[in-house]
Order: C-alpha cells, then structure tokens, then sequence
C-alpha cells in the first residue's frame, strides 16, 4: 500500500503534529500539578508536628485558636494524599512523556529511512500504520489503568 505525499503531508499536518503536541502538553500539565502537589504535602507534613509542640507549648498562655492549626494541616495532607494516588498525576506525566518521545522517534526512523523504513516501499503508510498503533496503544493502556479503580468502586473482578 501507498499513500501520496499530499496525503501523507497531510495526515503529518492534521494527525500527527497535533498529537505530539497534545502528548507534551498533557504531560508538562500532570508534571506541574504534581510537583505542586508533591511540594506541598512535604511542607504541609514537615510542619504538622511543628505544629502539634508550638501547639501543646502555646495551650499555657490560651491561645486556643492554634488547638485546630494541626489538625488542620493533616486534614489537608491527607486531601493532596489522596489526590495524587486518586489522579494519578505522575503515572500520567511519565506515560504522556513516553508516548510523545515515542511519536517523534517514528518521524526520525522515517525520516533517516532506517529500521522498518528501510527499503520498504510505502514507508509514508508503514509511518501512519505505526502511528495510529502507538496511540491506539497508549489510549488501550490509558483505559486499562481505569479499570481497577473502577472495579474497587463496584466491588468487580
């Protein structure tokens, strides 16, 4: 099978390049928000025990406000525990991250007309053959990795 290079050019246009681009986005995306999260929870737990002594230390002179200061602060760890586990943030960064890097690999092999690409004829349909199957891949990995907290939820094997 062949594909023209109008064709080809344009599933480049249209398919691929707007994959690649979502690829990296999502991925910068998930990195940040977990970083964020990361950082706060190791402020937030560092300093609840800090929080626990000025508390205990505090109780003498009446200041009762600093009695929920603590306790608050484990309350919110363990919201950002728990959106990190329940989200999946990094999981997400590192599988965003792979598939991008994956994608622009494909277009190099193509490109240099090395491995698969070498002397094939209809290498412009071997690349969109691969494409589709790295994404189709990622997308069967991605639904994959919905079904155990799905079934946690509804008690399914």
């Amino acid at each position: 099978m062949t594909m023209d290079k109008d064709n080809f050019q344009k599933y480049l246009n249209d398919r691929y390049y707007d994959q690649i681009n979502w690829y990296d986005q999502k991925s910068i995306s998930n990195q940040r928000v977990y970083k964020k999260l990361q950082f706060s929870l190791i402020v937030l737990s560092s300093l609840t025990p800090i929080l626990i002594i000025i508390e205990k230390l505090e109780m003498a002179r009446n200041l009762s406000w600093l009695f929920w200061l603590p306790a608050s602060t484990a309350v919110v760890v363990a919201i950002i525990a728990s959106l990190i586990k329940t989200f999946r943030f990094q999981e997400s960064w590192i599988n965003y991250r792979t598939t991008c890097e994956t994608l622009k690999k494909e277009k190099y092999l193509y490109d240099a007309e090395v491995g698969e690409y070498q002397k094939v004829e209809g290498k412009e349909a071997l690349f969109v053959e691969r494409v589709e199957s790295l994404i189709s891949r990622e997308n069967t990995l991605w639904i994959a990795s919905q079904k155990p907290a799905a079934q946690k939820k509804t008690g399914a094997n």
